[in-house]
């Protein structure tokens, strides 16, 4: 657990802890966090096998109501995270590091930049690559229309808006503030910790556990609703292939042997058999999106990829702001389905992409970060779309066609494996998809049971085995619980409703990391000042105050030339031209305690904070 040694009057937001204080780094299980989390997902869990009938009809009453009332707040928000995202990139604390001030990048570019596609290469790409720009095309949002090549513009740049800037940002506002505090402040891998700023000592309480059960929980059903989107296409697949009939039955059946895989990977620790797993996955994947490109119409999809990027960007800002409030009740149904699901479903895997993102960006800048994470796997995700997307609809308006039903219906798991069927080798492609999906979701179930360990363990990087399992089995079951009660639209519904509550964890995450950044220029800018001023005092013989608000942006790393200064006052010497400046009046020691070593929890940087006076100091001694 990761615990501390507070004074009895514990510090708290306004009154930051002692400089003393330190952080355990060995965390054990946190009971108020793992046993709130399990008692909620085992009782849905119970609930829904017991009484399947009546759980269906509340995911139903769920999905409505929150669409009903809250696709607004959905749509704003997800909107205000990109545009948070920009802010931060292009402003003065862009220039903040992920780490100690001298610390370097732990990976080269190339590879954290394939790293953070890794992050988003998942499970959901292979569902929706296919199915989800043919799905548009064949029945656009209420309200669009337009001819059969404006329809086929319309379909991938709203499958863009899904799978983009927006996306990325959600993961950029708390994989940022995490590595923030565990690079740069030390602090374990769990999220309460990008809240410490704003909350202060309350983290390490109950708001702290409030904070990481509800990420836990809401975790958990972003990852059972992948496992389900997964096993659902395995199954068209199986049965593409004429293996088996695509049932309820076979599902759980494929959920139980790829969970026995998970678990027989986590109890022997095959570390490097997972390594090994993830990055044939992405040579998979990227193997069948070159033969797409190679083998399909391959000038006519480089050239709508082109042009799709540029409808995105032309239409990006209006399409952010959409909620089909002039379509009734058919405009309410199409956003539960697309848009408020996705956003829904981006913020219930904010934890597990943000904690990945956030470790493998040590040594980074807050402008590299937000522009790698945002613009990096974007580009690449749409390639994605474009290739398989765009061959899908090039084959239903110029090719053989057979995508989209008679009435317009598009098989949403099965429509990849009928492109691949189309195309030459197209068995040998429908059991390369079926492998690729199988291994995203032994994965995907893996370092989603390891995250999940981590944080019910406080921050534990290498939490026992028997949680990663346990988190596993209940992943499992959980998916299995939504396909019993709805299937497809019980995983989007599951998705909706958790994102609620962590919804608002994410934005005091905003909040926490302007205070913190905020705070920390403020106490570079104050140690640049004392600094020069010292400086310019000495050169010209004067003797010069600081005034009460320093201002200025601030030196790279001002630290040591303020800690010399602190030395060198203590023992009564003066170096370089202060040494030989006779007119100059010494100046009394600069109290330690002035510059803190943790700026971003010293409530003393904040704009108005009164500063300490004489009679506070004799008060103190």
């Amino acid at each position: 657990m990761a615990t501390t040694t507070p004074p009895s009057s514990g510090p708290t937001a306004d009154h930051p802890a002692p400089l003393t204080e330190t952080v355990s780094t060995t965390p054990q299980l946190r009971r108020w966090v793992f046993w709130p989390a399990a008692v909620v997902v085992l009782g849905f869990v119970a609930f829904t096998l017991i009484a399947p009938a009546s759980a269906e009809a509340l995911f139903l009453g769920l999905q409505s109501g929150i669409v009903r009332n809250f696709s607004w707040y959905y749509v704003l928000i997800a909107a205000f995270f990109v545009g948070f995202s920009l802010f931060l990139g292009f402003s003065r604390f862009g220039g903040i590091k992920l780490g100690k001030d001298k610390d370097e990048p732990e990976f080269s570019t190339g590879s954290w930049f394939a790293l953070l596609f890794a992050a988003g290469m998942g499970i959901g790409l292979v569902f929706y690559g296919v199915s989800e720009p043919l799905s548009h095309f064949a029945s656009p949002r209420p309200g669009v229309t337009g001819n059969e090549d404006q329809l086929a513009q319309q379909a991938l740049t709203q499958t863009f808006l899904h799978w983009g800037l927006h996306a990325w940002a959600i993961y950029v506002v708390l994989g940022l503030a995490l590595a923030y505090a565990i690079h740069r402040r030390g602090r374990p891998v769990s999220i309460r910790w990008a809240l410490e700023p704003l909350l202060g000592n309350r983290v390490r309480g109950g708001w702290g556990n409030l904070i990481d059960v509800i990420a836990l929980v809401g975790t958990l059903f972003g990852v059972a609703t992948s496992l389900g989107l997964g096993v659902i296409q395995i199954g068209a697949g199986l049965e593409a292939a004429g293996i088996a009939d695509s049932s309820i039955v076979s599902q759980i059946s494929i959920i139980a042997v790829i969970t026995a895989v998970t678990i027989v990977s986590l109890v022997t620790g095959v570390t490097k058999g997972m390594k090994i797993l993830s990055n044939f996955n992405l040579i998979l994947a990227a193997a069948l999106l070159l033969f797409i490109l190679i083998v399909g119409p391959t000038q006519f999809l480089l050239r709508d990829f082109v042009q799709s990027i540029g409808a995105y960007l032309q239409n990006v800002v209006g399409l952010s702001f959409n909620v089909t409030a002039q379509q009734g009740a058919a405009g309410e149904e199409w956003q539960g389905a697309w848009t408020t699901f996705y956003w829904g479903w981006w913020m219930s895997w904010a934890p597990f992409v943000g904690i990945f993102i956030a470790r493998i960006s040590k040594g980074r800048t807050v402008r590299q970060f937000v522009f790698g994470v945002l613009l990096v796997p974007t580009a690449l995700t749409f390639l994605w779309f474009a290739v398989l997307g765009g061959a899908a609809i090039h084959q239903q308006t110029d090719g053989a066609g057979g995508l989209v039903g008679a009435d317009g219906s598009v098989d949403v798991e099965g429509s990849l494996f009928a492109l691949l069927g189309g195309l030459p080798a197209g068995t040998v492609l429908t059991f390369g998809a079926i492998l690729l999906i199988g291994v995203f979701f032994v994965t995907s179930s893996d370092s989603g049971s390891l995250v999940m360990a981590m944080i019910a363990s406080g921050g534990d990087i290498e939490p026992k085995n028997w949680l990663r399992v346990f988190f596993a089995l209940v992943a499992a079951l959980l998916a299995v619980a939504l396909l019993l009660t709805g299937g497809l639209d019980a995983l989007k519904t599951a998705a909706i409703t958790t994102a609620l509550p962590f919804s608002i964890v994410l934005l005091l995450t905003c909040w926490s990391t302007i205070i913190a950044f905020t705070r920390e220029r403020r106490a570079y800018d104050k140690a640049e000042r004392d600094v020069l001023l010292e400086h310019v005092g000495a050169y010209y013989g004067l003797e010069v105050d600081a005034p009460a608000q320093a201002h200025g942006r601030g030196l790279t790393r001002p630290w040591d030339a303020v800690m010399r200064r602190v030395r060198g006052t203590r023992e009564g010497t003066l170096s370089g031209p202060a040494a030989s400046a006779s007119a100059v009046v010494a100046e009394p020691p600069l109290r330690v305690d002035v510059v803190s070593p943790d700026p971003a929890i010293d409530g003393r940087l904040d704009e108005g904070t009164p500063a300490t006076t004489d009679q506070d100091d004799a008060r103190e001694r």
